[in-house]
């Protein structure tokens, strides 16, 4: 029964009682991020969430590539893809050098390789 003395509808994903574990509400706690970090790793899965910066970045998984050969490979324009690039780049996802007069693009780090990694590995499951 609820507080209000009726009886609750069963659902298949809720408790059918109303009990708090206040020593794992307090280890959950413990363990949340500040909400700056927090915040920042929100911004992070926004970016990861656009099926063409995805795609980017599971492209660059492969190796350096230019803003054109990004734009060929999304049947896209190169502008297009320069602004998904700017957006990666200020979350930190993806980072580019000058290479004569061609910029190219790569992964940020070791991170960004194993967060696609685990996705797809999530997602194949």
């Amino acid at each position: 029964m609820s507080p209000a003395g009726r009886h609750r509808t069963p659902s298949p994903d809720t408790c059918d009682v109303d009990l708090v574990d206040p020593q794992r509400v307090a280890a959950a706690r413990d363990a949340l991020p500040a909400a700056a970090e927090l915040d920042l790793m929100v911004e992070i899965f926004k970016a990861l969430g656009d099926p063409t910066r995805c795609t980017i970045l599971t492209a660059l998984a492969s190796g350096e590539m230019c803003v054109c050969d990004l734009a060929s490979l999304l049947s896209v324009s190169r502008s297009a893809v320069s602004h998904q690039l700017r957006l990666l780049r200020a979350q930190r996802l993806v980072k580019y050098r000058r290479d004569g007069q061609m910029i190219r693009y790569a992964l940020a780090d070791g991170h960004v390789r194993q967060l696609l990694r685990i996705a797809r590995d999530h997602a194949r499951e």
